[in-house]
């Protein structure tokens, strides 16, 4: 494949995995009941139970946003405050749709590397039962962050207490979790409910699937009458057995870490080739599949026109590349050959 039609720009432009496309072709075959009362829901159901114990509930939906956005709403009243990141992707890049929909008001928090802690947050827990503010609901964190970091889970496990001693509840958008796993080098149970994690989102988009993500209640008690929230929020999909025979191959002899674990090795290439390169300055640790790193403004689109990728601070000229699946060593090679030219002819 010529490599001007690759990119670094979004591990969601990606293709779907060859697996992935089976099982929907499996799943294509003959009639079954809808609205997920069929075998291949059910198996998937099971799958989940399996990584995070029986006492969890697990709802499919279409699209992240819609994870969060309804995850979030079922655990939120209006008068409510969602306290997240700045950088936060359901404060960023969800067009409102969290606010819109919860009716809570986001309160965002500038952070240093995309990580939230409890001494950033300690200062906004103020003026509960004060009728005239908002009442703090929920701390939202992304695994891995928006920058490419991973929370550990210790450093989960202290914002889960933080919220819980509040009486709040700790919300994970788990968009890139598989890549925060395979850093971690840790089952995912063990940073997420046994952690204290009441709620996460966890994806397959950005991973080699072709649509579909998870909405995991921990605590189980919170999964009440969410089949309703779902069916009002337009997710409830008719056809479920399409979403979830993807999980089922997604899920099936830890694929789902092998695909992540991949784009993150991938990312880790990409890192130590651009680290010899002067002019270039690495901005984040690189801990999952994205590296963020400041370039000399005057190449970058001539850069975009050989491998696109998007411009993260036009301010600082500070860029984005993400490592996907499918990225292959000739990618990484190319890109930096490119860059360097394109540095020596500047």
């Amino acid at each position: 494949m010529n490599h001007t039609l690759r990119s670094f720009a979004s591990d969601n432009n990606t293709g779907v995995h060859p697996e992935i496309f089976k099982a929907l072709d499996k799943a294509n075959e003959g009639h079954t009941i809808a609205y997920g009362d069929d075998p291949f829901t059910h198996e998937a159901e099971l799958q989940f139970k399996k990584l995070f114990g029986k006492d969890t509930e697990v709802f499919f939906v279409f699209t992240g946003t819609a994870a969060n956005v309804l995850s979030l709403s079922q655990i939120a009243n209006p008068f409510h405050a969602i306290i997240c990141a700045e950088t936060a992707h359901i404060n960023i890049d969800e067009c409102g749709a969290p606010e819109r929909f919860t009716g809570s008001k986001l309160i965002d928090i500038p952070t240093r590397n995309g990580k939230l802690s409890p001494q950033l947050i300690v200062p906004f827990l103020q003026s509960f039962g004060f009728e005239h503010h908002v009442q703090p609901k929920i701390i939202s964190i992304s695994q891995a962050s928006e920058l490419g970091t991973v929370y550990g889970s210790e450093e989960i496990k202290a914002l889960a207490e933080l919220a819980h001693s509040n009486n709040m509840f700790l919300h994970i958008d788990g968009a890139r979790i598989a890549n925060a796993a395979v850093s971690l080098n840790l089952p995912i149970v063990e940073f997420t409910k046994k952690c204290g994690v009441d709620v996460l989102t966890l994806g397959g988009t950005k991973n080699g699937m072709m649509f579909g993500e998870a909405i995991v209640f921990l605590n189980k008690s919170l999964a009440e009458n969410f089949k309703y929230i779902r069916k009002q929020g337009m997710q409830l999909y008719s056809k479920m057995r399409f979403i979830a025979a993807q999980f089922i191959a997604y899920l099936k002899d830890d694929l789902w870490l092998s695909l992540a674990s991949h784009a993150n090795y991938m990312a880790q290439k990409l890192e130590k080739g651009l680290s010899e390169i002067e002019q270039i300055k690495i901005t984040q640790p690189v801990e999952a599949n994205g590296i963020f790193a400041i370039i000399p403004k005057n190449i970058i689109s001539n850069l975009q026109k050989d491998y696109f990728f998007y411009v993260w601070n036009e301010n600082t000229s500070e860029v984005r590349w993400m490592c996907s699946w499918d990225t292959t060593e000739d990618d990484i090679k190319g890109f930096i050959k490119v860059i360097k030219n394109k540095l020596n002819h500047a």
